[in-house]
């Protein structure tokens, strides 16, 4: 195994748990429902914030300025707006632009890497987004 694939493995065994933490403590519809958003600076440290308001039509974006207002939030930087608002700093980690070895933030919903930009993504009730600095999704 190379050690592309063996980060790989542990990045996805990491959201594994994280969702399984999350749908154990609370039931998916319940009145007052929840969201948690995970940040992976890709350097060691990740920061998790829980039970973020979930409510119908929320997309990532929504999510994303709710944490700011947490007590110890995140901020970010985007471009863009609406449906093709494009994220390109959590806190003091910014993009890092195209090309080999290169990072970029990446969002993951729960276990699926996300397919539409941020504004776009609704979430459900309980879900785990997460953000992850890293290069080509994922590896």
């Amino acid at each position: 195994m190379t050690k592309r694939q063996w980060i790989t493995r542990r990045a996805a065994a990491l959201l594994a748990i994280l969702v399984l933490t999350v749908g154990a403590t609370r039931p998916a519809f319940a009145q007052g429902a929840t969201v948690r958003l995970v940040v992976d600076y890709g350097d060691g440290v990740i920061k998790s914030i829980t039970d973020l308001p979930w409510s119908k039509g929320q997309t990532v974006l929504d999510l994303m300025n709710a944490a700011k207002t947490h007590a110890h939030g995140i901020t970010f930087r985007a471009s863009g707006s609406g449906a093709s608002v494009f994220l390109t700093q959590i806190d003091d980690v910014a993009n890092q632009g195209g090309g080999s070895g290169k990072k970029n933030w990446q969002l993951w919903v729960n276990t699926t890497h996300a397919e539409r930009g941020f504004g776009a993504y609704e979430l459900q009730a309980s879900d785990v987004v997460f953000w992850r600095f890293t290069t080509e999704q994922g590896k």
